[in-house]
């Protein structure tokens, strides 16, 4: 841990203007993921997603992207979660993407719905079958004993639906956030980055330069 203050790159891959953008954060989105896929990312949707409490409590973890359009990011979890808690009390949300391999970082922060049950319907039904047992199976976010326990509820679960096809339970589903803000980072010489955020302005969005 001594090594950390030396723990140090310069990022000089690439840069970012506010002419090089499209005025459409999520075309721009799409466009650095489809460069973040092709620079060899692993996992690109992985992203880091940040909730709180009534109260302003935070917490955060990982998940991953499962759908984006003209509305906003999607994820999918268990509604009972310590963040399907959260965004029950507190429906707002921040989203970090970040790809070490093309020096870049996204952060989308917005209010956040629950998706459709049919959207639901039709994420959890191309689920490999193992994730959807797991998703009955796990009390996410609760304790457990030990891992035996979680074994042996998998296994009941198994058991229960046999040769059937699970359907998706009423405590799982997905969330979509709908972003207020997006700010696009590209990583520059001298800790002197690119930062251009962009702003909900009526039906369109406002573009501004950040200080790094």
């Amino acid at each position: 841990m001594r090594d950390l203050p030396e723990l140090r790159r310069e990022y000089a891959a690439r840069s970012l203007d506010a002419g090089d953008v499209d005025p459409d954060p999520f075309a721009q989105f799409r466009r650095w993921f489809d460069e973040a896929t092709g620079a060899g990312v692993p996992e690109p949707n992985a992203l880091t997603l940040a909730t709180a409490t009534r109260d302003g409590l935070p917490s955060a973890r990982v998940v991953l992207l499962k759908g984006l359009d003209a509305r906003g990011f999607v994820f999918f979890t268990n509604y009972e979660s310590r963040k399907g808690v959260e965004l029950a009390d507190n429906p707002r949300a921040a989203l970090v993407f970040l790809w070490h391999e093309v020096e870049r970082q996204v952060r989308v922060e917005g209010a956040v719905e629950r998706v459709s049950k049919a959207e639901s319907d039709a994420y959890f039904a191309v689920r490999p079958r193992a994730s959807r047992l797991g998703a009955w199976a796990s009390p996410q976010s609760r304790p457990v004993p030990d891992r035996a326990s979680l074994a042996a509820s998998f296994a009941e679960v198994s058991a229960r639906f046999g040769e059937s096809e699970p359907p998706r339970p009423a405590h799982w589903g997905g969330y979509r956030v709908i972003p207020a803000r997006v700010e696009f980072w590209q990583g520059r010489r001298s800790r002197m980055h690119d930062r251009i955020a962009y702003e909900r302005a009526g039906e369109g969005w406002s573009l501004t330069r950040l200080a790094p």
